[in-house]
C-alpha cells in the first residue's frame, strides 16, 4: 500500500467520523445555485411574465406550472422547488416563486425583422394564460439580436421598435453588449427590451438579460408603496394636527375633560396602530426592493451611450423620488405613533397620580374615621364598664340583703362598697381580654 492510498483510506474514515449533518445544510449550500440564469443565443425572443401573488397561494402557483408541466409531456418541478427551468418543445420556460410574486420567462429561438411582431408569449397554451393566478404586474416582451457590426442607430430603432418612444439604455457587460428600452405599455399590454449582442457568451447574455428584467421587476415591486403612500400621506396631515390639538389642551385641561381627552387620544392610538401595523411591511419591502434594483443595476457593468440616460440616471430621476416620498411617509408615521404613545403616557400619568391624591384624601378620611371610632368605642367600653360594674354591685347588695334575712351579720352598704373596686377591676380585665381576641381575629382576616 502506497503513502497516497493510506492517506485516502485515512481521511475517508475521519470523515465517516464527522457529526451528523444540519437538517438545512443541504437547502442552505444550495441557495446560492437558485435561480440559475438561462442561456441565450441571438437571435431570440422572450417574454417575461410577472404576476403578483401577494404572500398567499403558493398551492395555485404551483398547480399552473404543473399543469403546464404535463401539458407538454415534461417533469414537474419539486414540491419544495423555487425555480423550475424546462424544455417545453416549441419553447422553454423558467418559473421563478417569490415572496410576493411569480415570475415565467418564455423563451423561443429566432426572431422577426422588427423583433417584436411574433413574441414568445404567444407559443404558450392561451386558455392556461388566462387563467394564471395572481395579476399582472410586469410584462416584457425581450428581443436578443446579433450585431450587425455598424454603430447602431438609435432614433431608427426608437421608431421602428419602440412607437418612437425615449429610450433609456446604454452599454453592457462592460461593453460587450447593449440593451434599451423605453419603459413604456404597448398596446399589447407588454413593455419592450432590446439587447444587441456583440461579444457575449450565452451564459453571459442570459445573466444580464435576467438582471435587467430583475431590474425592472423589483422596480416595480417597489412602487406598490407608493400609492399607499400618497393616499397616507393626507391622512397623516389630519391625525399630526389633531395630535396638536390634543397635546396643546393637555396643558389646561380640567380634571372634568381629562376622562375625554384620554378617550380622544386612546381612539387617536388605536387609528395610527392599525395604519401603521398594515403599511409597515409595504414600506419596509420597498426599501428592500429597491436595494436590488441598484443591486441590478451595479452588475451590468453599464456605459453611457451619447445622447441616451443610463438605467441608473433613469432610475435615480424616477424612482429615487418615489422612495424618497415612500421613506418620508415611513418616518411620519412611525414618528405620529411615537408621539401619540407619549401623550397617551403623558395623560395617563396625569390622571393616575390624580387618582392616587384622591385615594389618598379618602385614606386619610377613613383614618380619621378609624380614630373617631376607636375614641367612641373605647368611650362604650368605659359605659359598659361602668354599666356593667353597676349591675354588678347591685347583684352583690342583693346577695347581701338575701344573706342578712338569714344572719343579719352583713353591712350592706359596706358590702356594696368594698366591692365596687373590685367588680369594676374584673370587669376591665375581661372586657381587655376579649378586645384583644377580637382584635387578634381580625388580624388573622
Amino acid at each position: 500500500m502506497n503513502a497516497n492510498t493510506a492517506d485516502a483510506k485515512a481521511s475517508h474514515a475521519n470523515a465517516s467520523r464527522v457529526p451528523v449533518d444540519h437538517a438545512h445544510r443541504h437547502s442552505l449550500n444550495n441557495e446560492v445555485h437558485a435561480r440559475p440564469p438561462v442561456p441565450m443565443r441571438p437571435p431570440m425572443r422572450a417574454s417575461y411574465l410577472v404576476c403578483h401573488t401577494g404572500t398567499v397561494g403558493a398551492g395555485a402557483n404551483r398547480r399552473a406550472i404543473n399543469e403546464l408541466a404535463g401539458h407538454f409531456g415534461v417533469a414537474p418541478p419539486g414540491a419544495d422547488d423555487s425555480h423550475y427551468v424546462a424544455d417545453m418543445g416549441p419553447f422553454r420556460v423558467k418559473w421563478e416563486r417569490h415572496t410576493e410574486f411569480i415570475g415565467y420567462i418564455f423563451i423561443a429561438d429566432g426572431a422577426p425583422d422588427d423583433s417584436f411582431s411574433d413574441p414568445a408569449i404567444k407559443l404558450a397554451p392561451a386558455d392556461w394564460l388566462a387563467e394564471l393566478p395572481g395579476e399582472v404586474l410586469l410584462a416584457t416582451h425581450v428581443a436578443l439580436v446579433a450585431d450587425g457590426g455598424d454603430t447602431p442607430d438609435h432614433e431608427r430603432i426608437s421608431r421602428g421598435m419602440f412607437a418612437g418612444n425615449v429610450l433609456v439604455g446604454a452599454d453592457i457587460a462592460a461593453g460587450a453588449g447593449v440593451a434599451m428600452t423605453d419603459f413604456h405599455i404597448h398596446g399589447d399590454g407588454f413593455s419592450r427590451l432590446l439587447v444587441v449582442n456583440r461579444t457575449m457568451s450565452p451564459s453571459q447574455a442570459g445573466r444580464n438579460i435576467q438582471r435587467l428584467l430583475e431590474m425592472d421587476s423589483y422596480r416595480m415591486m417597489a412602487l406598490l408603496a407608493f400609492p399607499t403612500a400618497r393616499a397616507l400621506s393626507p391622512l397623516l396631515t389630519e391625525r399630526e394636527q389633531e395630535l396638536v390639538e390634543i397635546t396643546a389642551a393637555l396643558a389646561g385641561v380640567t380634571e372634568a375633560d381629562e376622562l375625554s381627552l384620554l378617550n380622544r387620544l386612546t381612539r387617536l392610538q388605536a387609528d395610527i396602530e392599525s395604519r401603521y401595523s398594515s403599511n409597515n411591511y409595504r414600506f419596509d419591502a420597498a426599501n428592500a426592493y429597491y436595494t436590488l434594483v441598484q443591486q441590478r443595476i451595479a452588475d451590468l457593468r453599464e456605459q453611457r451611450i451619447p445622447g441616451m440616460p443610463t438605467f441608473r440616471e433613469f432610475t435615480e430621476r424616477r424612482l429615487a423620488p418615489a422612495m424618497d416620498t415612500c421613506r418620508a411617509v415611513s418616518v411620519r408615521q412611525k414618528s405620529l405613533t411615537q408621539g401619540v404613545a407619549r401623550a397617551t403616557q403623558l395623560l395617563s400619568t396625569r390622571v393616575d397620580m390624580e387618582r392616587r391624591e384622591q385615594n389618598q384624601a379618602v385614606l386619610e378620611s377613613m383614618d380619621r374615621r378609624a380614630g373617631q371610632q376607636l375614641r367612641l368605642q373605647e368611650a362604650v367600653e368605659t359605659l359598659s364598664i361602668v354599666a356593667v360594674t353597676y349591675y354588678m354591685v347591685g347583684l352583690v347588695g342583693f346577695a347581701s340583703d338575701g344573706i342578712n334575712q338569714i344572719q343579719p351579720l352583713l353591712n350592706t352598704g359596706l358590702v356594696k362598697a368594698v366591692s365596687i373596686p373590685i367588680v369594676a377591676s374584673l370587669v376591665f380585665v375581661v372586657v381587655r381580654r376579649v378586645r384583644k381576641r377580637m382584635a387578634k381575629l381580625i388580624e388573622g382576616l
